[in-house]
């Protein structure tokens, strides 16, 4: 009895160590289609990878991978009403296919598989483990977009035009072509901080 609590313990122990893999199965007749991230979880703007596992049951409990199972078999990645049919490539381990992706937004995402695996009619709807915001590893944290904060790109904005300011007091006589070359970078410098500015409140 001793010993069974034990193991129960030490169960509960290791599950609470090991990292939980959000992966989805899903039975069509004789084969099992496993969908998940290949990295989790998944964080916007990150390079993954949507991961499939196919496999058919021989009996006895051994399963083995199926190969070739995307020949007439597609997989579309849905957003709300936005959808991509991935371009899926077969792993080096028989029956392991992937299809890399860098999720730009939050939220939820659904695998729809549809087609047929040796004949057999394929036609399911996968959701997989949301996509979550960097900032949940990040540090420091940064906004979902990666882009700077806004407060810094307007105080970079107003250091630039100080020293814009400084310069045409003091630009003149042989020195004045430095100061038109000066002005020029800045110039330079504050069109980028600006069209900075407004890819971010776009993206707000």
């Amino acid at each position: 009895m001793r010993a069974q609590i034990l193991f129960a313990i030490m169960i509960i122990v290791i599950s609470g160590v090991l990292p939980a893999f959000a992966h989805k199965t899903v039975y069509v007749e004789q084969y099992e289609i496993e969908v998940g991230w290949r990295d989790e979880p998944p964080l916007v703007s990150q390079q993954n990878a949507i991961v499939f596992a196919i496999t058919t049951e021989e009996g006895d409990g051994v399963s083995s991978g199926v190969t070739n199972a995307f020949k007439d078999l597609t997989a579309t990645i849905k957003s709300g009403s936005a959808q991509k049919q991935l371009d899926v490539l077969s792993d080096a381990k028989a029956g392991h296919y992937y299809s890399k992706i860098i999720p730009t937004q939050t939220g939820s995402l659904v695998v729809e598989l549809k087609g047929t695996i040796n004949g057999i009619t394929v036609n399911e709807q996968v959701q997989i483990e949301d996509v979550e915001n960097i900032n949940i590893i990040a540090f420091p944290p940064t906004d979902a977009s990666g882009l700077p904060d806004l407060a810094k790109i307007k105080n970079t904005l107003g250091q630039l035009q100080q020293d814009i300011a400084q310069l045409s007091q003091g630009g003149s006589g042989s020195s004045g072509q430095s100061y038109d070359y000066a002005v020029f970078a800045m110039g330079l410098g504050a069109a980028g901080v600006i069209l900075a500015v407004i890819s971010l409140i776009k993206r707000k």
